[in-house]
């Protein structure tokens, strides 16, 4: 614990928390005794709330995206730990409107169990449920990882573009449906020069040569496949960005979201830099960079590394992305 700030790490959540709740005390509520936060002033028209959740350590996601034009309510668990389903279920319970909840879930076999376990409690409850499960990381689409692709960056464009569909009034089937499609049209690429710092032991999570990149990082430091030379920025980011539209295949003239997303502890000069590198080639291949988000989403507590996410929008996407959000990570 000695390498955080804190009283101890089993504090450090719930630290968290209290303190985020009281310095964004006009957008949310926080229920102690389950654990989870509520939006303050939801939009009136939705039919539907929409509740994220998962391991805490990734801040601001998903408590930063909690607010009008995103999350109804979010449910940290322990550091990379997912939230327990009864306190899914309470946050659900609490925030769900007349068309019921839908639960944006990251591709974790813990997540998936939790949200699912709370999804059958509310249908004895007559609430209806649907889920849309993020699966955008490229580096873990393999046929021997059963669980399939993990959830990482995309996220934050999901959430994004599915509260603005939830504000519009979309029932719950069409926003499941609606999800389903966006994950479907995104895809993330992470690497790492150093691992995060384990909250428990004060150690790196694992250990890189010198000079060596984990290309294919998780965000709970889960390793890449294989490691890579740490050359130039317009080298990785070419070939992440290759290996990305390879997987998207979008045709010329498409349009493009792009998150650049900081993994902790890179600086937003280098971050800024990657983007520019990201432009450029996007740029060369006859695709639209319409929008994009630079800076630290969807943290992996200090580790040092970056992830691209790439998503390819349409009118009524961008659209949707475009429309004004009021939570304490993004605003317009």
């Amino acid at each position: 614990m000695a390498a955080y700030f804190g009283n101890a790490a089993e504090d450090l959540v719930p630290d968290a928390l209290a303190g985020f709740a009281r310095a964004h005390a006009p957008l949310v509520t926080h229920d102690t005794e389950h654990g989870y936060l509520l939006a303050r002033d939801p939009a009136p028209g939705r039919r539907v709330a929409l509740l994220s959740g998962g391991g805490s350590g990734h801040e601001p996601l998903h408590a930063g995206f909690v607010g009008r034009g995103m999350l109804d309510a979010a449910v940290p668990g322990r550091v990379f730990a997912s939230p327990h389903n009864r306190s899914v279920y309470e946050a659900s319970v609490a925030a769900a409107r007349e068309d019921g909840v839908l639960h944006i879930v990251k591709n974790y076999t813990g997540d998936r169990i939790n949200f699912g376990i709370a999804a059958e409690r509310l249908a004895r409850r007559d609430i209806p449920c649907a889920r849309v499960l993020v699966d955008d990381d490229l580096a873990s689409e393999s046929e021997e990882i059963r669980a399939g692709r993990r959830g990482t960056g995309g996220t934050v464009l999901v959430e994004k573009i599915l509260g603005a569909a939830a504000d519009s009034g979309l029932g719950l089937g069409e926003l499941a449906e609606l999800g389903g499609l966006l994950v479907s049209r995104c895809r993330t690429l992470a690497v790492a020069s150093r691992a995060h710092t384990a909250p428990t032991t004060g150690g790196p999570a694992f250990e890189l040569d010198a000079g060596q990149l984990e290309y294919g990082v998780g965000i709970h430091g889960e390793r890449a496949d294989r490691a890579r030379v740490h050359g130039p920025s317009s080298e990785l980011v070419a070939e992440m960005t290759g290996a990305l539209l390879e997987a998207l295949a979008p045709s010329s003239g498409d349009s493009m979201i792009a998150l650049v997303n900081g993994l902790g502890s890179v600086t937003p000069l280098e971050l800024y830099g990657i983007f520019g590198e990201l432009g450029r080639l996007l740029d060369d291949r006859g695709l639209h960079l319409a929008r994009s988000l630079v800076g630290n989403y969807v943290t992996a507590l200090d580790m040092r590394g970056f992830s691209i996410t790439l998503m390819v929008a349409g009118p009524e996407v961008l659209e949707r992305y475009d429309a004004p959000v009021r939570t304490a990570a993004l605003s317009w």
